[in-house]
């Protein structure tokens, strides 16, 4: 568990399955991740976390709001073995469209790529997004991460034409956050 000034990272309990289908479901949301989940595939995302942070002790971890216990979404880091620019442990986040612009994500990831840095054997971590995800890049930014060109790519689960195909890369190392 990770405690910040205002949120809770922590595995997801069997209460959180109910709002988080709905954040997953959520197009202001899902539109940026190539598309809303349905309440089968939000529930199998929370076993696959689960089960890696019972392995691993990390994953995306669920993100609880401290003054009323409401989970807004999930912030952490992932063993990324699949796509590009993999093998590496990937940042990343997704809260409720009601809790964005609120410095949450910022809080959270910070801590997040805090704890990697101190708990895993890593050199740096990584983070993606659509070229057109202004605001996620704005939060890796803020926490430290640096653009890295030289690793940007097409997304390969997401077709040809699509908008949001091309993604940049950013990159934190010890010390740089």
């Amino acid at each position: 568990m990770i405690e910040t000034d205002r949120l809770i990272l922590r595995a997801f309990r069997d209460e959180d399955r109910a709002p988080f289908a709905a954040i997953n479901g959520d197009p202001r949301v899902a539109d940026w991740l190539g598309g809303v989940r349905d309440r089968a595939a939000s529930d199998e995302l929370v076993d696959r976390i689960n089960a890696n942070i019972a392995r691993l002790g990390y994953d995306f971890w669920a993100v609880e709001r401290k003054t009323d216990g409401v989970l807004v979404g999930m912030i952490g880091l992932r063993l990324e073995l699949h796509d590009p620019p993999a093998p590496c442990v990937e940042m990343g986040w997704r809260l409720a469209f009601e809790a964005q612009g609120q410095g949450l994500a910022t809080e959270g990831a910070k801590a997040a790529l805090d704890w990697g840095f101190s708990n895993l054997d890593v050199e740096e971590i990584l983070a993606w997004t659509a070229t057109t995800n202004i605001a996620s890049q704005s939060v890796m930014r803020r926490i430290g991460m640096v653009a890295d060109p030289s690793r940007d790519f097409d997304h390969p689960r997401l077709a040809e034409d699509h908008p949001l195909r091309r993604h940049v890369v950013f990159v934190a190392r010890p010390g740089s956050a």
